[in-house]
């Protein structure tokens, strides 16, 4: 089955974890000593129906605040598809971890507390969701008990909303919903207090939305991460290079190219541990064989020919800084992108934004935890990449710290 990976994204209190908490009871996708927990800490905390934000908000801290901190992975299925969900925090205050969250998602649905309609933090992670190129985007226009389920508020919202993402979202795939993820309206059933509404519910959405073309599906990128090289009888002359295609499609017979040697041969074979393949494309994890021997180790990359990745030391890439401690301009730093790990330094900072106006801020040098910002570095060797919006992994890096070996920026390649 394919495999979709959601986030979620709004304010404080916009109802998250609760709506999270829904979609998995609703579905019944919840163990039944999980659903046990959840109601024993539910009647701990005085709550007079079963609180849905727990089966999410994990952390002690959580719990006594109700907000989420950290993100929360969660897991679930239905006959037509499987799921990863990630609930990320709404507070401004954690914007790196929405980062986290929302890196490798095909979808993201965007909170709104129809009391209060498109606010600062609205944008803010509208924002986000796009520079971080999710294809999809789910608004769930939230609390419509709360307003009696009046349609013109509904319409009201989705205006304001399309008005703003228009400008940050051109082209992409954007569907309202209107909820209550309390009363579980238009989450997995259909509801009946809503009868203007006949788009599907949430569930219908996630179980439909095309994904298939989500990947680089062109471009032929295969970064190596492993020489598998038996020396069995058996296997006595086998040389395979396993890793993840990272975009296009491979079969045997394909002319390729290898970086960073720049050597052209071709395709043999496509094994997997079930046996020979005729085609491996995004995300599977296949070992290719190739016609010619070849000085290939893990971190250099097989690609297409005439199809070629983009190589460089100078790099140009939107940043979001992770770290207590700020970055350091003609700082040191290690880097990864896709297999390949380099030094860095960072050599300048030609702006950070204010995502709340979305103004470049040239005169601003100084990037701390949260910050986004457009930098310049250099690498010690070259990277072979595309630009993120082409190539969501061979386009994406983060930077470490080398003394703590803290992650304290990802990366998106402009």
């Amino acid at each position: 089955m394919e495999l979709l990976r959601f986030t979620t994204a709004g304010s404080v209190d916009d109802g998250k974890s609760t709506l999270i908490g829904r979609l998995l009871y609703d579905s019944k996708s919840i163990f039944e000593d999980q659903l046990d927990a959840v109601k024993r800490a539910s009647v701990q905390k005085g709550s007079e129906h079963l609180n849905l934000a727990l089966f999410t908000d994990g952390l002690r801290a959580e719990r006594e605040q109700g907000i989420t901190i950290d993100v929360a992975y969660r897991y679930f299925a239905t006959p037509h598809r499987k799921f990863i969900i990630a609930d990320t925090p709404g507070h401004i205050q954690y914007t790196r971890n929405m980062v986290t969250g929302a890196s490798t998602a095909n979808a993201a649905i965007v909170l709104i507390d129809a009391r209060n309609g498109v606010i600062e933090q609205t944008h803010r992670h509208t924002y986000i969701a796009a520079l971080l190129g999710i294809p999809h985007i789910i608004v769930c226009i939230n609390k419509m008990d709360l307003m009696d389920y009046r349609e013109e508020i509904y319409c009201a919202i989705k205006n304001d909303f399309q008005s703003f993402a228009s400008k940050v979202f051109p082209g992409n795939d954007m569907r309202f919903i209107p909820i209550s993820a309390l009363k579980g309206d238009n989450v997995v059933k259909p509801s009946e207090n809503m009868p203007w509404y006949s788009g599907g519910t949430l569930l219908y959405h996630l179980e439909t939305i095309p994904i298939s073309q989500d990947h680089d599906l062109v471009n032929q990128r295969f970064p190596v991460q492993y020489v598998i090289r038996p020396e069995s009888d058996e296997f006595h002359d086998y040389r395979g290079y396993a890793g993840r295609v990272a975009g296009g499609f491979f079969h045997p017979g394909d002319k390729v190219v290898v970086f960073p040697s720049g050597i052209e041969s071709e395709i043999t074979s496509v094994d997997t541990l079930s046996g020979p393949l005729t085609e491996a494309h995004p995300p599977m994890s296949v070992t290719l064989t190739l016609k010619d021997d070849i000085d290939l180790s893990r971190g250099d990359m097989i690609a297409g020919i005439g199809l070629a990745p983009r190589e460089s030391c100078e790099i140009t890439t939107m940043i979001c800084w992770m770290n207590q401690k700020p970055m350091q301009i003609n700082g040191k730093y290690a880097l990864k992108h896709t297999t390949r790990d380099v030094r860095c330094i960072i050599q300048s900072v030609e702006y950070v934004l204010n995502i709340s106006t979305l103004e470049k801020v040239a005169e601003n040098k100084t990037i701390k935890m949260n910050d986004i910002a457009l930098i310049r570095l250099r690498t010690t060797r070259p990277l072979f990449y595309d630009p993120y919006t082409t190539n969501r992994i061979t386009g994406s890096l983060i930077l470490i710290d080398e003394t703590t070996n803290e992650t304290v920026a990802a990366g998106m390649i402009v």
